[in-house]
């Protein structure tokens, strides 16, 4: 068994981790790590538990530690659940000696810390060495992306390998708790949507075309093809949904498309990785699907769900579908823990 530790662990993706961790085949929860105000206690002291599923047995009598390297023994992986402003301090001094998987965003786009999507790029994992050589650390950080990049990129990947992809045109319905607990008061959002998200699209933009790049003499040249994102919060619990338009270059039918997707496998399903879907992304023909409530816990959360594909008649050789991804599932923690499934097995 690997030893870990959560950096964060009380916050809602802290939780999605051991949700996820508990009972894990490979990775025995050793540590947890919050702030100064909840080290000495109990975890189920110092939580207040979210999540639908009650707090693991495994857990409840573990002492939070404050969150630095000294206070944790024995670890061989710690996940990251860090706000990133604090993520920015705290990850390199636990990379120093640990490898960090990361879901936070402090430092994704640096250009020495590999930013992976297992089925998507796994051969960023390269610029570990890069890394380590770089900044002399005996450990390293790998970070996952953002919760609709994760989503978007999924089904992107399949379809980029097969045709020439000219633009991407996005628009995300993203539920709360992407905000975490506190982060949307109920009455901005109850009879609303707020049509902005703070560096989202951003992330999007740039994120989407640096997995789907070129690594060469550790160096990663992003994909080419135009990006452009519209981000939205809604009154949904959990859930990502994005309506996604695609331009290429050449002709396609629909068939083709959904087959592209749908058969899309990647290196974790080669290596039966234990988080791994079967299918990354699962194509639904109703005409009334994907939708949040109904498919965003396929294959545990971890698939994408698309539906709805179909010809779009405002551009040449355009196509549209609607994609659900859960957003602190396949989106954050289980994004994670596949990267440190994939590291475990290979490195």
């Amino acid at each position: 068994m690997v030893n870990v530790g959560i950096l964060g662990a009380t916050g809602m993706v802290g939780q999605r981790f051991i949700e996820l961790l508990d009972q894990h085949p490979n990775f025995n929860i050793t540590a947890l790590t919050a702030s100064q105000r909840s080290a000495g206690k109990r975890y189920e002291d110092a939580t207040t538990w979210y999540l639908d599923n009650k707090m693991p047995e495994s857990v409840r009598d573990i002492v939070v530690v404050d969150t630095d390297p000294s206070q944790v023994d024995d670890l061989d992986i710690v996940f990251s659940a860090l706000p990133s402003d604090t993520a920015a301090k705290v990850e390199p001094e636990f990379a120093r000696s640990h490898i960090v998987a990361s879901n936070a965003s402090a430092m994704r786009m640096e250009d020495d810390v590999p930013l992976v999507i297992p089925e998507v790029n796994p051969e960023y994992l390269d610029l570990i060495e890069v890394q380590q050589k770089n900044r002399g650390w005996d450990g390293f950080i790998v970070t996952n992306p953002n919760c609709s990049t994760i989503a978007l990129t999924l089904t992107l990947k399949p379809l980029y390998d097969r045709f020439d992809i000219k633009r991407v045109y996005v628009s995300t319905m993203q539920a709360v708790s992407g905000a975490g607990y506190n982060g949307v008061p109920s009455m901005a959002i109850v009879d609303n949507l707020v049509p902005f998200i703070g560096e989202e699209e951003e992330k999007i933009e740039t994120e989407t075309l640096h997995l789907l790049g070129d690594l060469e003499d550790g160096v990663v040249t992003p994909a080419s093809f135009g990006v452009s994102a519209s981000c939205h919060r809604v009154a949904v619990v959990d859930g990502h949904t994005e309506a996604v338009f695609i331009e290429m270059e050449d002709p396609a039918d629909v068939e083709e498309i959904e087959s592209t997707m749908a058969d899309f496998t990647g290196l974790p399903q080669k290596l039966d990785l234990y988080s791994a879907p079967k299918n990354p992304v699962v194509v639904r023909s109703e005409e009334n699907r994907p939708q949040p409530r109904m498919d965003r816990n396929e294959s545990g959360g971890m698939s994408v769900v698309v539906g709805r594909v179909r010809q779009d008649v405002a551009f040449n050789n355009s196509f549209r579908y609607v994609l659900v991804g859960h957003n602190t599932i396949r989106g954050a923690a289980g994004a994670s823990i596949l990267n440190a499934e994939l590291i475990n097995e290979i490195l």
